[in-house]
């Protein structure tokens, strides 16, 4: 398993829910944060969907020791250093192209580049990377695929992300070639928008004891 891999995996350490936060209002991040930590998801995904989240990313590096903060949704070069300079630890894509490859290759920062087919993933594979993200997961075959991956691609592991739900997630971290799930359900828009905290907090917890 490479370095860069290895890096990614002890930043997760861990953790079966990463939690894929969109920011719509910056003054939310910190509290969002510190909750999802305290319920036991200290990674968590702030995604660039939105104008703030540059600084959203910023505000929780500064203000919450305990988490673990990367950057989601990032599309080219630009922006993987952009999220770098903001304080990210690793960078999540929703895909992969030689660009990402570039960048990642000359940073200290991991990559988690999405990958749904097997030339994807051998791409992925021969550029040293072993831990892909499973994106879309559900719309794109889910555990079927996952599953079918599993002997072919055998040192390479995943983290499904896009449908996965309460409901689903235990299934897909069931499988032996998934490390962890990506998911918003533990930080549904309407309690963040309403500062329910502790709710979230809850949502954290249960999600933090999936296996």
């Amino acid at each position: 398993m490479t370095s860069k891999t290895e890096k990614l995996l002890s930043l997760l350490n861990g953790q079966p829910v990463i939690p894929v936060l969109k920011i719509a209002n910056v003054a939310d991040a910190v509290p969002l944060a510190r909750a999802l930590s305290r319920g036991g998801l200290r990674a968590i995904e702030i995604t660039l969907r939105t104008a703030d989240a540059l600084e959203a990313i910023r505000r929780v590096v500064g203000e919450v020791e305990q988490a673990v903060v990367g950057a989601g949704t990032i599309l080219d070069a630009r922006q993987f250093d952009e999220a770098a300079a903001a304080g990210s630890k690793f960078i999540v894509s929703p895909g992969i192209t030689n660009q990402l490859l570039d960048a990642a290759k000359g940073s200290p920062v991991p990559l988690l580049p999405g990958a749904i087919t097997p030339g994807e993933i051998m791409a992925a594979r021969e550029a040293g990377l072993r831990f892909l993200k499973f994106f879309p997961a559900e719309q794109s075959g889910g555990i079927a695929s996952l599953k079918a991956f599993a002997s072919p691609l055998a040192d390479v592991k995943f983290c499904p992300t896009g449908g996965i739900t309460a409901k689903n997630a235990a299934d897909y971290l069931g499988l032996p070639n998934v490390i962890c799930v990506g998911g918003s359900w533990v930080a549904p828009d309407d309690l963040v928008k309403a500062g329910k905290w502790d709710e979230i907090e809850a949502l954290a917890r249960e999600a933090s004891k999936l296996a």
